[in-house]
């Protein structure tokens, strides 16, 4: 039986070697000429290719068509005749492990400038952590805290989150309180204790204070209007862990790296 590719791994195949080269989204999506939208889509699994298009990406991306779609296909073995002078980059691997100790304290420097409004119950609490470790994500490449997001209803909730709180509230760092806000009953987190900023970078402060100085006056309602017009939101299943890798398939507003400025450099 001839072996068959799946939209989902032709995706994947091109998002692969896309990365090995060196290679932005934009800067393929230009090389191309397809939007950067509809590339995303490809990528993604959720839009098929016609074989013009197919050929287009092999000259651009140099590899063979025959082995882009056999079954023993190696990303190795693709360094390609067409893009001899490509940089060759290592791959990312999106594996978040969880810095507890890291997360301790953002959460601790988020609430220190954030606890004393009212609107910063758990759901815009959560928006906050998530978009600093998705922002932080697509800027460095790196985790921040390395917390495990999954989507659900009110937007991004990070996994863990309340057996971290509880912990720190056994240890007197934070305090739980319930109140209400517009008529709504609310939860709200105050710091008893002030965060370890030994344990933060300077891009990561900076990229924390960012979030905090875009949303935190944000109602729980519009910032968890905002999370889901995100992409990593948008291509995430109900009730699935959210991939970092997503980040990278943002578009303006939502998108906080210029990667214009990386095809001109």
């Amino acid at each position: 039986m001839a072996f068959k590719l799946t939209q989902k791994q032709i995706g994947e195949r091109i998002a692969e070697i896309r990365r090995y080269k060196g290679l932005s989204q934009e800067d393929l999506s230009l090389r191309i000429k397809l939007s950067r939208s509809s590339l995303t889509q490809i990528e993604l699994g959720n839009r098929g290719l016609d074989i013009l298009e197919l050929q287009k990406l092999s000259q651009v991306l140099g590899f063979s068509l025959d082995d882009f779609m056999s079954s023993n296909f190696s990303i190795g073995e693709e360094s390609g005749s067409n893009e001899v002078n490509e940089p060759i980059v290592e791959m990312r691997i999106s594996v978040p492990s969880l810095q507890i100790k890291k997360f301790k304290n953002v959460l601790l420097y988020i609430l220190e400038h954030c606890a004393g409004k009212p609107n910063v119950g758990e759901t815009v609490l959560y928006i906050l952590l998530y978009f600093s470790d998705f922002n932080y994500y697509e800027l460095y490449e790196e985790h921040l805290t390395g917390a495990k997001y999954r989507k659900l209803p009110y937007g991004p909730v990070p996994q863990r989150f309340d057996t971290i709180v509880h912990q720190m509230i056994e240890k007197g760092q934070l305090q739980r309180v319930k109140s209400s806000y517009r008529g709504f009953a609310q939860i709200r987190y105050l710091p008893l204790e002030k965060a370890d900023l030994t344990e933060l970078k300077a891009s990561e402060k900076e990229t924390i204070d960012r979030v905090i100085e875009q949303m935190s006056d944000w109602s729980a309602t519009a910032i968890s209007n905002y999370s889901h017009k995100d992409m990593p939101w948008m291509a995430s299943k109900e009730g699935d862990e959210i991939n970092y890798e997503l980040a990278f398939y943002r578009e303006a507003p939502f998108s906080v790296r210029n990667y214009g400025e990386e095809i001109e450099g």
